[in-house]
């Protein structure tokens, strides 16, 4: 039998032990799971108790008072300090369900990859939605993969969700990880652990590149092996609690450009010194995974392979789009309609080509600061036209400019 360390990092969740009990009831060989779990809770939440697996031996708890959690990267890599030489690994949120036979079908995914050539695998992607208030019948029945989204002002990366089409036969290349579901080699907690200084964003994008740095190929599964719940509805979060959040973020996203190298940033030596463990590697490099991703940290820019979501890897010979940044300030009080359903930003080139186009269905409250921000990886254009679409009346005023 095939052991597998799971690892769940749960804060004051109530779908923890449904996502347990699921676990264990759909794996094949649940004899063979190593389970550990970082429990951050309250005395506030009577339901959140793990008792019903003190006596279990596969269980490994960690007791976290909430008020003494640092947030999810530092639980996650409080986890992987109890790694213990299992074969396979598998990170999960504490908010799951899962296909009957789970386990059997991760392993028999990585193993005909590692047939492919591929040496250490990483099987990983935002996972499709179910809805806890309405199980399985919201259970989302399409496999789901990643694409990229946009930099944040902070220099963050972020993705979205997509259906992965055709059903292909085998999973498929990845730019991207997910730290709700990655299953791999038992290796990787102890070669590409949880930097404990992130606090949430910048964790997936470093991930993403530490791990390809040493050596791991990523990989979207082709098919369901589990659901994730994606809102948590009405529930606490690490950041309703801790009033410092804002700042531990803060000096994530400083972390995650000194790692990456975000706008040039230069890591000075005690910088350096500070990331030890949880640096990149040494099988490939930053350019590399730029290239394979096509997307550049220096300045912010992606390829249109990237931009268009073709499956990497990329070639050196792409053309890198930079991102283009800019405030338009426009007269409100052209705009006259009460009903406003949204309005259409175009953009276009020199010669009046439409270039992007983002329609904001907030439109009425950006009237009270009329004000837009762009921020995206576009050709730079040459003229904005903001066009307005009433319920009532169809599309009504317009306003154009230059840039």
């Amino acid at each position: 039998m095939e052991s597998i360390f799971i690892q769940i990092a749960s804060y004051r969740d109530p779908e923890l032990i449904p996502t347990i009990d699921d676990l264990l009831a759909n794996a094949s060989n649940p004899e063979a799971l190593t389970i550990c779990i970082a429990h951050q809770h309250s005395d506030e939440d009577q339901w959140d108790t793990l008792q019903k697996y003190a006596d279990d031996g596969r269980f490994i708890i960690i007791d976290i008072p909430h008020t003494e959690s640092l947030g999810a990267c530092w639980a996650r890599n409080q986890i992987q300090q109890h790694y213990e030489g299992q074969k396979y690994t598998l990170q999960l949120d504490s908010h799951h369900r899962f296909i009957k036979g789970w386990d059997k079908e991760c392993i028999k995914m990585l193993k005909k990859l590692q047939k492919k050539g591929h040496k250490k695998p990483l099987i990983t992607s935002y996972i499709p939605s179910y809805n806890p208030e309405n199980d399985p019948k919201e259970r989302h029945k399409q496999a789901w993969a990643m694409a990229f989204d946009k930099f944040t002002p902070e220099g963050i990366v972020f993705f979205k969700p997509y259906y992965i089409e055709n059903s292909p036969k085998e999973p498929i290349l990845a730019r991207f990880y997910s730290a709700h579901f990655a299953f791999t080699v038992g290796d990787f907690c102890k070669e590409v652990q949880h930097d404990p200084l992130l606090y949430f964003h910048g964790e997936e994008i470093t991930i993403a590149v530490r791990a390809y740095t040493h050596g791991y190929d990523l990989f979207h599964p082709h098919k369901i092996i589990a659901w994730h719940e994606y809102t948590r509805k009405g529930r606490t979060k690490h950041w309703d609690d801790d009033t410092t959040w804002g700042e531990k973020n803060i000096s994530a996203h400083a972390r995650t450009r000194m790692l990456l190298g975000v706008d040039g940033y230069v890591c000075s030596p005690c910088n350096k010194k500070s990331f030890e463990a949880y640096n990149v590697g040494d099988v490939r490099s930053i350019s590399d995974y730029e290239v394979y991703a096509g997307l550049r940290f220096k300045d912010r820019s992606v390829t249109d392979s990237c931009k268009s979501n073709r499956l990497p890897p990329g070639n050196s010979t792409e053309v890198f789009t930079p991102r283009f940044n800019q405030v338009i300030n426009f007269d409100a009080s052209v705009f006259k309609e009460k009903d406003y359903d949204f309005a259409a930003l175009i953009l276009k080139d020199a010669e009046h080509k439409e270039i992007y186009r983002k329609d904001y269905v907030d439109f009425q409250y950006i009237l009270n600061k009329p004000t837009i921000e762009i921020n995206e990886n576009i050709t730079a254009p040459s003229h904005w036209l903001l066009w307005a679409y009433s319920k009532n009346k169809g599309w009504v005023e317009k306003i154009e400019g230059l840039l």
